[in-house]
């Protein structure tokens, strides 16, 4: 297998040589692997199954310690979460036998998809890290290319870290950024060797600090003390970035006086980032902080980021899959500079780099490294043949269905199955790629989008399911009026930093009387229906309204007869009356001002849902 590159860890930023050399030493990297990918990925499942062959999991679907690609695809079923859960419940309770790896399991990565209503637990090994690593590693190789010279200056970029749990039997859940930054291989702040992806404004310690006031504060004043060294600004994803620049607006008065004065607001109350924000302030500076009042007292803020960080040359944010509805306030705010979106990975696996960063966004494409696991594909035409689960009589035909890496076709789509070092087996992923071309025999797909998600604000992901079963717990608290909610749709409302979820209702109250003031049913009633839909929603939605990254939700109500409106529209654009059926979700503009146009009244939700650290059942001690 080729050689990975050298990390960066021991290259020191002014020594550009050795900068230069380990560039070009990563992008051979990636050339080698891209030119061998498919022979790279049967030597992947071979090192996966040599290592494992004999764990509960694959014994109980005979695989008897072979290790040879076509024996796996015949016995190892295509599996999704629910499928796997008996055994991930089983490591999460102190199991710690050789259940799916046969390397000890390091800790749990929290998904940002949901089973049950809480996160789902990716189980991950030590060696993960160095994986991770890796593929970060080839990141600034790329973007050399385009944007040269990066390593000379810094980047501003918002990282955050979230709370993280124990499991009954004592490993740590967290996310999997925040087991990341909480790393070795993340943390170089006492380190003479600096790697240059990682040459940040943030001092470690303002990333690592759990209150999150504090944190976006004490990062923003760094970034602002350092703006002329500034290069590269960004978070991970697009509405994160932006949430900082409205905390700016918010805040800017209070960050200009810190820097005047030499001083740190005494809100900010976490020792650690005190000291490291004053490592970076030293003395007060009257003229900077001028300079940054002068810009934000401006009636505009369009271009904020090049006025305030004037040398910056890119934004680097997700904006692929639904993180594209902020690409219009992201322009607004830098002036157009171009949205560079560099990895693709998730909790259960990091898989690929953009190798054209400065394309336009909606020609993101990632090339999947053949390193980083064992890749297969379900054709989207196939999908509906099973559902994955390895009971089903279905499965079968699923696993005949699926391709390897090399043998996906040019413009088909087709749902992600990976096989990971860390035990998970023809896992289906639920993302949806098109093949988009290739580099050398390594596709490049374009991500179209999450399987069955309807709405998402932040990392929430909320399905047609969830979606329906909180539209009816809400919808319980109009049932004493003798009202009911006889049609409903929704959508996201990015308009508003942070974006909110929008219900629209069509009520029929039994009576002749009609909704247009608060007469029939009382406004409080209707708040009452916001926060009992927020309470059904999952953990990861109601983590987010409390952490402020998701706005309270909102129901509309419509006149009668709205949803019959909307159904003209559809079939005026061509839709069949006899396969119409109301969308659970609306994006196109039309129709979300159809919608707009016949809303009488609306409400907010004026309470928090309930969110605490961990699964439900681990707080209720009643974990099975």
């Amino acid at each position: 297998m080729p050689q990975a590159p050298i990390q960066y860890n021991n290259i020191q930023n002014d020594d550009d040589d050795n900068y230069d050399n380990n560039n070009k030493k990563a992008l051979k990297y990636i050339e080698d692997v891209t030119s061998k990918a498919d022979e790279i990925q049967e030597r992947v499942i071979e090192e996966i199954l040599k290592s494992s062959a004999h764990v509960e999991y694959l014994e109980r679907h005979g695989l008897n310690g072979r290790t040879d690609r076509d024996t796996f695809k015949e016995v190892i079923p295509v599996v999704n979460y629910e499928d796997l859960k008996p055994e991930i419940d089983r490591i999460a309770n102190g199991d710690s036998s050789p259940i799916l790896c046969s390397k000890p399991i390091s800790e749990f990565l929290t998904s940002s998809g949901t089973s049950g209503g809480e996160r789902k637990l990716m189980p991950t090994i030590e060696e993960e890290l160095g994986r991770r690593t890796l593929l970060y590693s080839l990141l600034m190789p790329v973007m050399d290319q385009f944007v040269p010279n990066l390593h000379e200056g810094k980047g501003m970029y918002f990282l955050f870290i979230k709370s993280e749990t124990k499991t009954p039997g004592g490993l740590v859940a967290r996310p999997v950024l925040t087991s990341y930054y909480k790393s070795s291989h993340f943390n170089n702040n006492n380190s003479s060797h600096k790697n240059p992806h990682k040459n940040y404004t943030s001092p470690n310690e303002t990333i690592l600090c759990l209150d999150s006031f504090q944190s976006m504060y004490s990062q923003l004043l760094s970034g602002l003390l350092q703006s002329h060294q500034v290069l590269r600004v960004g978070a991970v994803f697009a509405s994160g970035f932006i949430r900082a620049i409205k905390f700016l607006e918010k805040f800017w008065a209070d960050l200009c006086r810190d820097i005047r004065t030499g001083t740190i607001d005494p809100k900010i109350s976490d020792t650690s980032v005190r000291e490291a924000v004053m490592r970076i302030m030293k003395r007060p500076n009257p003229k900077l902080a001028s300079c940054i009042e002068g810009e934000c007292m401006k009636g505009s803020w369009k271009g904020i980021i090049t006025r305030l960080w004037p040398n910056t040359k890119y934004v680097d944010v997700i904006v692929t899959g639904t993180m594209a509805q902020y690409i219009p306030i992201l322009d607004y705010y830098s002036n157009g500079l171009p949205l560079v979106c560099t990895m693709y990975a998730s909790s259960e696996c990091y898989f690929g780099i953009n190798l054209n960063p400065l394309c336009d966004p909606e020609k993101v494409s990632y090339t999947l490294i053949p390193t980083m696991a064992y890749f297969e594909f379900l054709p989207l035409n196939k999908m509906n043949g099973g559902n994955g689960h390895s009971n089903n009589s279905n499965n079968q035909l699923v696993k005949e269905d699926l391709v390897d890496l090399v043998d996906v076709e040019l413009g088909q789509e087709y749902e992600l199955v990976v096989t990971t070092y860390a035990g998970l087996y023809r896992y289906r992923v639920g993302d949806i790629l098109r093949v988009a071309g290739f580099k050398n025999k390594a596709p490049q797909f374009n991500f179209v989008c999450r399987k069955n998600v309807v709405l998402s604000i932040d990392s929430d992901k909320t399905d047609e399911v969830e979606l329906q079963n909180a539209v009816k717990s809400g919808a319980n608290h109009l049932k004493q009026f003798g009202a009911t909610v006889t049609e409903y749709t929704s959508c996201v409302d990015t308009s508003t930093i942070p974006g909110h979820y929008v219900l629209f209702w069509e009520i029929n109250t039994h009576t002749k009387q009609t909704l247009n003031t608060d007469k029939n049913i009382s406004s409080s009633v209707f708040k009452e229906c916001c926060h009992a839909v927020e309470e059904s929603l999952n953990s990861v939605y109601r983590q987010g309204r409390v952490s402020e990254s998701i706005g309270p939700l909102e129901i509309k109500i419509v006149e009668n007869g709205t949803f019959d409106k909307l159904m003209d529209f559809a079939l005026s654009q061509g839709a069949s009356i006899n396969q119409y059926k109301t969308p659970r979700c609306v994006k196109y503009a039309p129709i979300v001002e159809l919608l707009n146009s016949k809303v009488v009244c609306s409400y907010f939700s004026e309470k928090c849902p309930k969110w605490v650290p961990g699964h439900k059942r681990w707080c209720n001690n009643n974990f099975e």
